[in-house]
């Protein structure tokens, strides 16, 4: 028989395939969609994916056998692996970067390092650095990462280079699985009591036994054992539940064979049980936007739904979501933010119950492995696999077997792009990737399309459908632009409130109705100054200002996280005058508390939601009425659903409009209509005041007349002008480097070569407003590419380019990172 090899992707950022021989006692387990244990280079090993099984020997180089199989059926379907090759392509990188994106850490493996001690050794004759560490090993081994870290300042490689040269210690490779199935010990009848009788005999014979009795007694009372209701089991936490008994008193009645202990492979995914209904009944418009849908789907893969807020799309999609059940398909449910998937959760269990999983980065190593085999097992339909799954953009990279319809939820969100580290995916591009591979539907919804979106429905790409009317016929909110500017020059500023805002959060706090306060900053304030001269405190390690969180009572950068106690002394000239500078969310929170003693104030930001459970908390309170005002950045913006908020306010519509970037008056009319659109969801009509110094700007007037079509138009106009997306393809390359003059010159070469050819309009190369993170220059090369040209050729160019350009002499150190479609 042919000797057979096997194909495989390791997780590293490398092109190409590996090849490794199939030793002969794996040849009838092995098969694709496996993880191996495979050496890569002298000594590593790592968890790789078979893609390929043949008996063509790689010729050149010598084979190295696979080590062993860790899986028994295919973790992955050969259309993920298309999926993973589509997005290698696309966006410019390797199948190894994909391979880590798509897995959780827990499926990934790879080997450690590890020092061991191996016999005595007269300590006399080691020098104080090699002493340290042998001592250290005598216990166990230790990853040399571990050593380095327990060690500190005591550590030396040269020391431990030389214990390894005189045979004190040896190196070794380990790897150990990072997912460990969670077990709980579960307590039952030992099978030598057979009937009643036997059983009463033993609880007798524990006379002098008092607490092994009670216990056993206890355990009877619960699980009911020879009577018609007998529970044949109990876990350890049921049966010890508020009774005060301990595993001592246990292990008494299971070495005496009454009772009988053994583990239980639990799941690690609970959720509190919710009640299911029906899908509530469409109104008129809803109905017809739901057929609508249907027709468009006849012929076109993709559609666009473009719905007001408050439209009732959510249930449009549950409809659509029923339908796919129905055949026996399965269901991706994309959000933007981990914050929608608390309240959409709820809802989609109510309608649909156990088939539901919820797939997110907030989630432990653990539940994501476990999330990933629910998904792999509904394509042999087991117990317990999910149907339907709810999450993130990370989501896109689950086993699925039978997809048959991908909803995009608040599709224009910049949060479905990946920015870091690679591969740098739009999910909601490839969620329509994934759709046409998989021939599934795919539905895209929002009440602010990205402009990309809507151009390929307006060029019949995808279908469109359109829904106008709020859900219960409720009115637009009212809508009130407030002259900053104006309101300081007459002083009737209360505050950050211009006296329209001011008031009517007064009102409705006196009528028990919430409000949202919409400000894109986080901290306290974005800088300090000094009032004596001017000094301004500035990380150490990027080019931007500190800014100031009150809580923490320091300066953090939130590039790389450097931070310093607030000062209470200029660095510069030691005045004590030093006073912040405008103003985050923290700020507000704490402003609002002096302006509104009484009512109830949550912040929802990154820095208050950093926990798996605060957008849950925070959530819950709003809808239960604990919470009166609720400030907050982006995350207010997406999606979220709140009977009693009547007003919201826009505090600074100024930053969002003139940002520098060719997207920002696409984005700020997305962000002030979703945000506006929090407002007056159910009861009666709600009231948005937007606070600007512009407010003639055509954004606010288009803003205000719910004119998304003519902000659209105009700026297409613009766009195509000066050849921007959708009519031209953007690629950002960073070239990155510690020396500012190395990252100068590379840029300017890798720019050079790129111009020998005429694929790009080429841009810079430039400094980005932020020009170094984390001790890293950058400079940014921005390429524009005709969608009539040849992309798949332009982007081969590309990285040939960078390639070149990488191993030029003195380019050893930059790194060059290539940005498709950058937001």
């Amino acid at each position: 028989m042919a000797t057979l090899f096997a194909d495989v992707i390791l997780p590293l950022p490398l092109h190409d395939y590996f090849t490794y021989r199939v030793p002969p006692p794996f040849e009838k387990k092995i098969h694709a969609g496996q993880r191996v244990i495979v050496q890569f280079g002298k000594k590593k090993f790592y968890s790789a994916l078979v893609t390929a099984i043949h008996n063509k020997p790689p010729e050149g180089f010598e084979v190295k056998d696979i080590h062993s199989i860790l899986d028994e059926e295919a973790v992955i379907f050969p259309q993920n692996i298309d999926l993973w090759k589509w997005i290698a392509e696309y966006y410019c990188c390797t199948l190894g970067d994909v391979m880590r994106a798509a897995f959780p850490s827990g499926m990934k493996m790879e080997s450690q390092t590890k020092v061991a001690a191996i016999g005595e050794v007269d300590e006399a004759s080691l020098s104080e650095a090699e002493m340290v560490i042998f001592r250290n090993l005598r216990e166990r081994p230790i990853a040399i990462h571990e050593l380095q870290k327990k060690l500190g300042r005591y550590f030396s490689f040269t020391g431990l280079k030389s214990l390894i040269g005189k045979k004190v210690i040896s190196v070794e490779e380990e790897i150990a699985a990072k997912y460990k199935p969670k077990s709980e010990p579960f307590i039952s009848i030992h099978p030598d009591i057979k009937t009643e009788a036997v059983l009463n005999e033993k609880i007798e014979s524990l006379g002098r036994a008092k607490k092994q009795k009670e216990l056993l007694l206890h355990f009877c009372k619960l699980a009911g054992p020879f009577s018609k209701n007998e529970i044949k089991e109990l876990s350890r936490k049921e049966l010890f539940k508020e009774a005060g008994f301990s595993v001592a008193i246990l292990k008494g009645l299971v070495s005496k064979k009454i009772l009988k202990v053994h583990l239980r492979t639990i799941s690690r995914l609970t959720a509190p049980r919710v009640e299911q209904g029906g899908l509530y009944l469409l109104n008129p418009f809803q109905e017809e936007a739901l057929a609508k849908v249907k027709r468009e789907f006849a012929n076109k893969q993709v559609v666009l739904l473009h719905g007001v807020t408050s439209s009732g799309k959510t249930e449009l999609y549950s409809h659509l979501i029923e339908e796919a059940i129905k055949k026996g398909q399965q269901v991706l449910y994309l959000v933007p933010e981990i914050a929608l998937t608390t309240q959409i959760t709820s809802r989609l269990k109510r309608y649909f119950g156990a088939k539901v999983g919820v797939f997110h980065s907030k989630m432990s190593d653990h539940e994501r492995v476990e999330i990933w085999e629910k998904v792999l097992g509904f394509y042999n339909r087991r117990e317990g696999s999910y149907q339907i799954i709810l999450g993130a953009r990370s989501s896109l990279f689950l086993p699925f077997s039978n997809l048959g319809l991908i909803v995009v939820d608040e599709e224009h969100e910049n949060s479905y792009k990946q920015f870091d580290p690679a591969p740098r995916y739009n999910a909601r591009d490839m969620a329509v990737v994934l759709g046409y591979q998989n021939k599934a539907k795919v539905l895209l919804g929002s009440a602010t399309p990205s402009f990309e979106s809507y151009f390929n429905a307006k060029a019949g790409k995808f279908g469109l459908v359109e829904l106008e009317k709020r859900h219960g016929e409720m009115e637009m909110p009212e809508i009130i632009v407030a002259d900053i500017r104006r309101a300081y020059k007459r002083k009737e500023m209360k505050s950050f409130l211009t006296p329209a805002l001011f008031e009517r959060v007064e009102t409705a706090l006196e009528k028990r109705q919430q409000v949202i306060l919409f400000q894109n900053r986080r901290g306290y304030a974005p800088f300090i100054e000094c009032m004596n001269c001017g000094w301004i405190p500035k990380c150490e390690k990027c080019d931007v200002s500190l800014t100031y969180h009150k809580f923490k009572k320091q300066l953090t950068c939130h590039y790389c996280g450097f931070y310093l106690k607030m000062p209470e002394n200029c660095h510069d000239c030691g005045s004590p005058d030093i006073k912040t500078r405008g103003m985050g969310t923290e700020k507000i929170e704490d402003e609002l508390k002096q302006l509104f003693p009484t009512a109830r104030i949550a912040r929802m930001d990154l820095d208050s939601t950093r926990s798996r459970t605060a957008f849950e908390k925070l959530v819950y309170n709003l809808e239960n009425r604990k919470t009166d005002i609720l400030v907050g950045t982006q995350m207010v913006t997406k999606g979220l659903d709140f009977d009693y908020v009547s007003v919201v306010g826009i505090l600074n519509a100024d930053n969002l409009i003139n940002f520098p970037d060719f997207r920002a008056h696409e984005r700020s009319y997305q962000l002030i209509a979703q945000v506006s659109g929090r407002a007056g969801r159910k009861h009666k009509q709600g009231s948005v005041v937007i606070q600007t110094s512009q407010p003639d700007h055509p954004i606010i007037a288009e803003i205000m007349e719910n004119a998304y079509l003519q902000t659209f138009s105009r700026q297409l106009n613009e766009r195509k002008f000066f050849k921007y997306p959708p009519y031209f393809r953007l690629i950002k390359v960073v070239v990155k480097h510690k020396d500012i003059a190395k990252v100068s010159r590379a840029s300017s070469q890798l720019a050079t070569k790129l111009r020998d050819k005429n694929y790009f309009i080429v841009l810079g190369p430039e400094f980005p407003l932020v020009s170094r993170i984390k001790n890293w220059h950058q400079k940014e090369i921005w390429l524009k590419i005709d969608r009539a040209g040849q992309l798949a050729e332009s982007k081969k160019y590309l990285v040939q380019c960078v390639h070149f350009v990488k191993h030029l002499p003195g380019n050893s150190g930059a790194i060059f990172n290539i940005d498709v479609d950058p937001m």
